[in-house]
């Protein structure tokens, strides 16, 4: 049952970076497309960009119930990131709201832009320090120590920071990506093409910065990763899909280009899930925790174990149907160019 709970949490992950991520990313790459740019992104995230919220909600419901230590852990030590991270979501979703539903266009449109750009930045820089903390291992564990070393040395450090770079811009090409197929003509399409190409080599740089970054504080990372057959695996075959994205591309094949970079991403995910396993937080002051020694009692377990039934039996179709309705209602050309 725990195991379930396990992979019901990990693909709500999965699915908040490949939607929630890309609408943040449409934000970050919105500072490189212009005026026209602004308008292809306001009109592609308009109608789903709070319904992909629903994925993170669920992460949060799944860690608050079925982990609570886990959950105590991150909300605790880390709540100076989590907060910036949360003030970052909310101020996002106010300024573009305001930017997009406004009738008067006037000048504090800029504002709202200007708002809605720096937080997309914000938000995914600080998950991405968020990550790097649970995997660093010098979260304390116990609040003795100074308030630096308690709440600030854990996340404030070059790994982090260069783990909050990687997930950035991985957020910014997956938004590139799609946007590709969001567009009416060649032109608009040939900038966001250029854009996610840009973003596809700062990836691959940012992620071999991780590791090097990660030897530098002792955490082998690298040779965790080389250790796992399933880290391996997921290396192979994100490499193999690297010139299939570039030819997508160039080629406009809009779902083809979308489908690779969910595996790839899903690759990136599930390579560092199969080294971090059953580990959930590596911790400095005391023993790690685990999917087994920080989960809620079994009653607990049960219970949610049922309500996410009931929740998938709902939440899915919805989104399926919403999905539907506002991205594959039109017809299949776009940019000139077939599906």
């Amino acid at each position: 049952m725990t195991e379930i709970i396990i992979i019901v949490l990990s693909i709500s992950l999965l699915v908040y970076v490949l939607l929630g991520g890309a609408d943040f990313g449409a934000g970050i790459i919105e500072l490189f497309t212009g005026k026209k740019g602004v308008d292809v992104i306001s009109k592609a995230i308009a109608p789903i960009w709070e319904a992909n919220h629903v994925w993170l909600i669920l992460a949060v419901v799944i860690l608050f119930n079925g982990f609570p230590l886990v959950y105590t852990s991150i909300s605790t030590y880390l709540h100076i990131p989590v907060l910036i991270a949360l003030f970052g979501i909310v101020m996002r979703g106010s300024a573009f709201t305001f930017r997009y539903y406004d009738v008067a266009k006037d000048k504090s449109h800029y504002y709202f832009t200007l708002f809605f750009r720096m937080s997309s930045i914000l938000t995914p820089f600080f998950y991405g320090v968020i990550l790097g903390a649970i995997m660093m291992g010098r979260i304390p564990g116990e609040l003795s120590g100074s308030f630096y070393e308690v709440f600030i040395a854990s996340w404030f450090n070059l790994f982090t920071l260069t783990t909050g770079i990687f997930v950035t811009i991985l957020f910014g090409w997956l938004a590139g990506v799609y946007l590709v197929g969001e567009t009416k003509t060649p032109e608009d399409a040939t900038v966001f093409i250029r854009i996610a190409r840009v973003f596809y080599f700062l990836l691959v740089l940012s992620g071999l910065s991780v590791f090097l970054a990660a030897e530098l504080y002792n955490v082998h990372f690298f040779r965790d990763f080389i250790k796992s057959p399933v880290s391996i695996a997921c290396v192979v075959v994100a490499t193999a899909c690297i010139p299939f994205m570039l030819s997508a591309l160039k080629k406009r094949k809009i779902i083809f280009s979308r489908i690779i970079a969910g595996v790839q991403t899903a690759c990136i995910i599930a390579g560092w899930y199969a080294i971090q396993f059953p580990v959930m937080i590596y911790m400095s002051g005391g023993e790690d925790l685990t999917i087994y020694n920080s989960q809620a009692p079994e009653s607990t377990m049960t219970m949610l174990f049922w309500a996410l039934i009931i929740g998938i039996l709902i939440i899915f179709p919805s989104i399926a149907y919403l999905m539907k309705v506002f991205k594959f209602n039109d017809k299949n050309t776009i940019a000139g160019k077939e599906l």
